[in-house]
C-alpha cells in the first residue's frame, strides 16, 4: 500500500507539471501520433506492391502493429530510461536516489514517468479494431483477460531488456550507444518473424524476444494456431526477463561506487 500511495503522489505531481505546459504536452502527443502514422504508411506502401508477405495479409500485419503499440506505450510510460546512464550515473543523480527509503528502481520509474505516452494504447486499440473489422475477427469475453495478460507480458519483456542494458552503467560509467541500437533492433518485433532468416528469428524469439511483444501474442487473436504455443509463452518470457533485470539492478546498486573522482 505504501508503494501504491507513492505512485499516486508521483502521478499527481507529474500531471500538475504537464498541465502547466499544455502546449508542450500536446506537441509531444502529436509527435507520437505522426510517428505511428509514418509506420502505418510504410506498411501500406509495402502492400501496394504485394498482396501477401510470407503468408500474412496487409490487415493481419496492421493488426500486429496495432497490438505492438499497446505494450510499447505502457513501456514508454513507465520505463522511460533511455538516458539512465547519462543522467543518473554520469551526472551523479543516483546518489540522491539512494539516500531515500524507497527502492531505487521504483523511484527512477516514477521520476521518468511520461503519462502522455498512454495515448499510444488508444492508438493501438483503434488500429487493432480497424484491422479486426476488415478481417472479420470475433472475440469471446475471456479474450479480454488474455489480451491484458499478454500486453503486460510484452511490456515486461521490453522493460526487462532495456533495464538490463541500463544496469551496465553500474559497472561502467562511460557513455554507451547500446540503447539506440537496441531500440532499432526492437522494431523488427513489429512484423511477423517468419519474413526474416532463421538466425534473426532465433534472436528475436530467445535472445532479444521482441517477437513476444508483437507477432506472437497477436497471432492468438488472428487465429494463427501454429503460433499459439509461442503466444502463451508471452507472460512467462515477460516474468523471466523482468525478473532477471531486477536481479541485475539490485546487484548493480551494490556495486555502485557513487559520483565523483
Amino acid at each position: 500500500m505504501f508503494y501504491v500511495s507513492m505512485f499516486f503522489q508521483y502521478a499527481s505531481q507529474y500531471l500538475k507539471t504537464r498541465f502547466t505546459y499544455r502546449v508542450d504536452t500536446a506537441v509531444e502527443i502529436l509527435s507520437d501520433l505522426l510517428n505511428q502514422a509514418v509506420n502505418l504508411i510504410f506498411i501500406l506502401v509495402v502492400f501496394g506492391h504485394t498482396s501477401l508477405l510470407s503468408g500474412w495479409s496487409r490487415d493481419e500485419i496492421i493488426f500486429i502493429y496495432g497490438f505492438f503499440l499497446v505494450p510499447f506505450a505502457l513501456f514508454s510510460t513507465f520505463f522511460n530510461i533511455w538516458d539512465f546512464n547519462e543522467r543518473y550515473i554520469v551526472k551523479g543523480e543516483m546518489d540522491r536516489v539512494l539516500t531515500r527509503p524507497v527502492h531505487s528502481l521504483f523511484q527512477i520509474i516514477m521520476e521518468r514517468m511520461e503519462l502522455e505516452s498512454l495515448f499510444g494504447v488508444i492508438t493501438g486499440l483503434v488500429v487493432m479494431g480497424y484491422a479486426g473489422m476488415n478481417l472479420g475477427l470475433s472475440f469471446t469475453w475471456y479474450d479480454v483477460l488474455i489480451f491484458f495478460v499478454m500486453v503486460i507480458g510484452g511490456m515486461f519483456i521490453y522493460a526487462g531488456i532495456f533495464l538490463s542494458i541500463a544496469t551496465i552503467g553500474f559497472w561502467s560509467d562511460s557513455r554507451t550507444d547500446i540503447m539506440p541500437m537496441m531500440y532499432n533492433i526492437s522494431n523488427y518485433g513489429r512484423y511477423p518473424v517468419n519474413i526474416y532468416n532463421k538466425i534473426i528469428q532465433f534472436v528475436l524469439t530467445w535472445i532479444l524476444p521482441f517477437a513476444f511483444v508483437g507477432v506472437y501474442p497477436a497471432s492468438y487473436f488472428l487465429n494463427r494456431e501454429e503460433w499459439y504455443g509461442y503466444a502463451f509463452l508471452t507472460p512467462v518470457m515477460g516474468a523471466v526477463f523482468f525478473g532477471l533485470a531486477v536481479v541485475l539492478w539490485n546487484t548493480g546498486v551494490k556495486k555502485y561506487r557513487g559520483a565523483g573522482n
